[in-house]
């Protein structure tokens, strides 16, 4: 057994190899390295809990089973998903972070003595209040989570659901949580804690339920902080320092990373945790669509017109990671620089279905990180640009975003795209885009429709060169 000294010691050294992983994960040349600590510090602080527990039991030797078998599943899933269902992935693991501290709530509060927190009807204050938030904060992640994974895998729409007086039912249920901790604190009574497991889980559907499609990459975020803050809640509970820090870690960052994003989205960060964004009425303008001009062209067009230009700002979205388009997109962008064309990428905070969902794909490709640009960065160029290669994005280019009060994406800063003098726009149809709003980009008169698969068309445009 490893005394209590050398065990805080390592624990340590987990915490400061967690923090260098998110140091090193705030940059994309870094990203690598800090994935490295955090596998190191994370393989640390589980061999050491392990060996801190001294009583290698028969039932031990099932936990290394199941330990075994998890891993396994999860080095394949990772393995095997691609890059396109990586958001639906993500919301999923969260809830498994959101149900295993639900699971450990259960037992410590089924089994008190076996985690020395005192005997049952009579638990220690301090961990029965413990106990109490991260059962709840998991349970809301657990079912939060669910419902963002199968919005994201389109097994749900994702278009919000609201109802009347949903605001003052969400505001009544969380009174009851504070009100059923507070008397399960007094009483002990175990009716009263299994309902409040039960409304927790009510409560993680109320909050997603009424989010919008083009709001997922905050809520991804959200959840993650949420699944940060169960782990700590439960850290606590087993009195596990490795717990503790890595979920406060994963609980600020994640809040710190949803507060930015909200920034970058012109939405409040507090109805951001209240559920109480993204539900706006959209005003369909899907019968107008058929009586507005639009132009279309093809790979010869474009090319064209791409040859003729002095600068090209691409602006990749969730398009091109469903066609896998960023391998030819660099090898079309390559082919643009040999003749001498400034090319920059654009990229908006939400682009994808999750943040830095296309830096991760730009990568992929080997995309030099100096010509990657945040909207801030960039967005004043697209007045100055030749021409705009939009593969795959929708909403973050809609112009209605700044126009029509009654868009849900109304207020969100968006990329300016319709300020170049040419507007390329790969697109398969002309169907709107994850939030399900009509982009007013298709119909303007700088814009060239290239109705393709966005690796095919980009493959054909460099056949075209």
């Amino acid at each position: 057994m490893i005394s209590i000294n050398l065990l805080a010691l390592f624990y340590l050294i987990s915490g400061v190899l967690f923090i260098l992983a998110l140091r090193g994960l705030s940059s994309p040349e870094t990203s690598r390295q800090g994935n490295f600590f955090g596998i190191l510090g994370m393989s640390i602080a589980v061999v050491v809990t392990f060996l801190s527990v001294g009583n290698f039991s028969t039932s031990f030797i099932y936990v290394i089973v199941f330990l075994l078998i998890g891993g396994s599943v999860g080095a394949l899933i990772a393995f095997k998903i691609p890059m396109t269902a990586m958001p639906e992935l993500v919301a999923g693991f969260h809830s498994l972070v959101g149900l295993a501290a639900v699971f450990v709530a259960i037992s410590a509060f089924v089994n008190p003595e076996a985690f020395n927190l005192g005997f049952s009807g009579n638990i220690k204050l301090a961990s029965l209040i413990e106990m109490s938030i991260g059962a709840a904060v998991g349970a809301v992640t657990f079912s939060g989570s669910i419902i963002a994974f199968l919005k994201l895998r389109g097994i749900m729409s994702g278009a919000p659901i609201t109802f009347p007086g949903q605001h003052i039912l969400n505001l009544l249920i969380l009174i009851s949580i504070i009100g059923l901790t507070y008397f399960l604190c007094k009483t002990q009574n175990s009716n009263l804690f299994w309902s409040l497991i039960v409304i927790s889980f009510l409560v993680g559907i109320l909050l997603i339920i009424p989010i919008g499609g083009a709001d997922m990459p905050v809520v991804i975020s959200m959840l993650n902080s949420y699944s940060g803050w169960a782990a700590a809640g439960i850290g606590f509970t087993l009195e596990n320092t490795a717990l503790i820090i890595t979920g406060a870690l994963v609980g600020s960052s994640g809040a710190i990373l949803s507060y930015i994003m909200c920034k970058g989205m012109n939405r409040s960060f507090f109805s951001v945790i209240l559920g109480g964004f993204g539900g706006t009425d959209q005003i369909s303008k899907s019968e107008n669509k058929e009586q507005k001009p639009v132009k279309s062209g093809n790979s010869d067009d474009a090319a064209f017109l791409m040859k003729n230009a002095s600068s090209v700002i691409i602006v990749p979205g969730y398009g091109m990671a469903v066609a896998q388009a960023q391998h030819a997109l660099r090898e079309m962008v390559d082919a643009l620089k040999k003749n001498g064309i400034k090319v920059s990428y654009a990229i908006h905070p939400v682009a994808g279905r999750m943040p830095g969902h296309m830096n991760v794909l730009l990568a992929e490709a080997n995309v030099p990180y100096d010509e990657v640009f945040e909207l801030e960065e960039i967005n004043n160029d697209f007045a100055n640009c030749d021409v705009a290669y939009v593969i795959g994005a929708n909403d973050v280019t809609n112009p209605v975003a700044k126009t029509d009060p009654q868009s849900p994406i109304y207020g969100m800063p968006i990329l300016d795209v319709e300020k170049a003098k040419s507007v390329l726009f790969v697109k398969r149809s002309l169907s709107p885009g994850y939030a399900g709003v009509d982009n007013d980009l298709f119909y303007r008169e700088n814009t060239l429709m290239l109705f393709a698969d966005a690796k095919k068309m980009t493959e054909d445009i460099i056949k075209s060169f």
